[in-house]
């Protein structure tokens, strides 16, 4: 008789789901000492982002219309590393970039192909979930001290009794989805169509809807003007359904007419004779539906419009966002008109720690589109960059809350550790600045060999790591010399060096995300920014003695972290900078020393 396999695992943290934002909490925890898990129900991770559904991580940049906005922190460790190693953008090998960072991170455990089954809660707490891993047949029992729910439907909060608000922003304590007015955003299939340079034939499958059009004459399909061998992707109208069925129970259904209806359109798009797609075809079309709204998990705090118009700064902000109120039509592609215009405004607004953790469930947090926001909030705030920031900040709450054996509520009572450790990771938060007194460079005095007006050398010092409005906040050299630029960084007296950190420009003005979209993959340029430090050397003097040598080449990331041998101290760092990927002048955005 065959015995099925299973195992009781404990860990410190438990992560469900495996997209961007549980992506960055689990990595976020686990660098920062908790044993931490992360389970996801399908093979690859990166949830909306990855090859399975292939949407792009848009941001609080809005596509580069709000200046230095770009997401920084792991995130951005991400993406330029796969920049650097998937120079064409491939949605397939950004897979294998995901996966290596999770496999590969110490703290860390990944299960894949596995799904939850079940949920023990006593006394508003959560005990264990209950997982199966479809591949090997085994059933997981989870238990930890902190569970994150990831899961971009809030399915982990809606099994353990977490409160949670569906459509409008009425609060459902019981659990169940019957209100009147559950309008909500819909689910979508991308696909692709390439320029064969030939023509191509096209024949409407017997099960794909048929179009004519009038039903049509509101809707964008053309080819956007690519060119020959280039792609066009799919059309965010082609949406069901938020406002007549169950967007996690009908979910099947939902897909399959998805499916119907790209079949349908591209048969018109390709044989009605009104567009020039006689050369293309459909080369890729989702299986997977992008979700943009579902269930969203009640917090201490419940994000709404006004905050996010007023570009509210909270004293327990954590992330934040800028993407335009973008609701989408509650009737998706049965919209008589033309789509819903996204409502813009200007700057960023943060988010406050209090809409990452459960209300009712003590050891629960979330991240992603199931945070504690209004339903008009949500639009805003649901986009995979924002969700991204906010999983960085959940995983090191989460972290802090192991440390201090706390819940996530109590890690209020160390808001600034908490917000001080996202900035040196990192991160930005509007409003705020490095103040760590840990930080041994805090009062040292700096110099450099050259610099420009506006980017004097005490920038690098100066607790910001981005342009904010007119204040550049870096260093920046005049024309790197044949013997390189440096930046000399002085303390009073010597003291023992642990760490170094040093945060370079990755230009936040510019796209590196993968995108199926051809306007942004054409915005891109090839290799690596060009303003990003490549080569470059460390130098830690005790007086006139060299405690420590480091040369780096070939970097490409913004953030390097330098761990030094227990024996060095020093009163001076230099940085010397050799090289850049392109551009003429060094740029440094901080310095610091622990």
């Amino acid at each position: 008789m065959k015995v099925q396999r299973c195992y009781d695992k404990k860990y410190d943290v438990v992560v469900i789901g495996g997209g961007m934002s549980g992506i960055n909490a689990a990595i976020a925890a686990a660098r920062h000492g908790a044993k931490t898990a992360i389970i996801h129900a399908r093979p690859v991770l990166g949830g909306n982002a990855s090859s399975e559904i292939r949407m792009h991580i848009a941001g609080a940049n809005c596509h580069l219309s709000k200046k230095d906005l770009t997401e920084t922190g792991i995130i951005e460790e991400l993406l330029l590393e796969n920049k650097q190693r998937n120079p064409y953008q491939s949605f397939s090998i950004w897979d294998s970039v995901l996966w290596e960072k999770v496999r590969f991170q110490n703290n860390l455990d990944c299960y894949l192909n596995t799904s939850m089954d079940s949920v023990e809660t006593c006394d508003n707490k959560i005990k264990s979930v209950i997982c199966h891993q479809i591949t090997t047949e085994t059933t997981y029992n989870f238990s930890a001290d902190i569970f994150i729910d990831a899961t971009g439907n809030g399915t982990l909060g809606f099994f353990a009794g977490a409160e949670y608000q569906i459509g409008s922003d009425n609060i459902n304590q019981t659990n169940a989805s019957k209100n009147s007015n559950e309008y909500k955003i819909g689910s979508t299939l991308m696909f692709i169509a390439e320029d064969m340079g030939e023509p191509v034939k096209f024949k409407k499958p017997s099960w794909a809807y048929s179009f004519d059009k009038e039903e049509l004459k509101f809707r964008s399909h053309d080819n956007n003007g690519v060119k020959e061998h280039d792609t066009d992707s799919g059309y965010w109208w082609i949406e069901l359904e938020g406002f007549s069925r169950d967007i996690v129970g009908d979910h099947e259904r939902i897909n399959e007419d998805i499916y119907k209806y790209i079949y349908g359109i591209w048969d018109y798009i390709k044989n009605s004779g009104d567009y020039e797609a006689e050369n293309y075809a459909l080369t890729w079309v989702g299986t997977v539906p992008c979700g943009s709204e579902s269930r969203r998990l009640v917090g201490d705090y419940i994000l709404n419009k006004n905050d996010i118009y007023t570009n509210r700064i909270f004293n327990d902000a954590v992330a934040y966002g800028g993407w335009p109120i973008d609701e989408h039509p509650q009737t998706g592609i049965f919209r008589q008109g033309p789509p819903k215009p996204d409502i813009n405004f200007p700057g960023a607004y943060t988010i406050p720690y209090r809409c990452y953790y459960s209300r009712n469930i003590e050891n629960l947090m979330m991240v992603g589109r199931n945070i504690s926001t209004t339903k008009v909030a949500l639009s805003s705030t649901r986009v995979m960059g924002t969700c991204s920031v906010g999983g960085q900040a959940v995983g090191t709450a989460a972290a802090l809350a192991v440390k201090y054996n706390c819940t996530p509520r109590e890690v209020a009572l160390y808001m600034d550790e908490l917000q001080q450790t996202l900035l040196k990771d990192d991160c930005y938060i509007p409003g705020y600045i490095n103040t760590a007194s840990a930080d041994l460079l805090m009062d040292a005095s700096v110099s450099a060999k050259s610099f420009i007006s506006g980017c004097e050398p005490d920038n690098v010092i100066n607790g910001m790591t981005r342009t904010v409005g007119d204040k550049k906040n870096c260093w920046e050299s005049n024309k790197i010399s044949e013997k390189g630029e440096t930046i000399s960084v002085t303390v009073p007296s010597a003291t023992a060096m642990r760490q170094l950190r040093l945060t370079f420009d990755s230009n936040l003005n510019q796209e590196i995300i993968p995108s199926m979209t051809n306007s942004v993959r054409k915005s891109q340029i090839k290799g690596m920014p060009i303003e990003l430090v490549k080569n470059y050397e460390i130098r830690v003097y005790n007086g006139d003695e060299l405690t420590y040598f480091k040369e780096v080449t070939n970097n490409y990331q913004r953030l390097n972290i330098h761990e030094l041998p227990e024996s060095t101290c020093g009163n001076r760092i230099d940085v010397t900078v050799l090289e850049t990927h392109g551009y003429s002048n060094a740029r440094i955005f901080e310095i610091r020393a622990y």
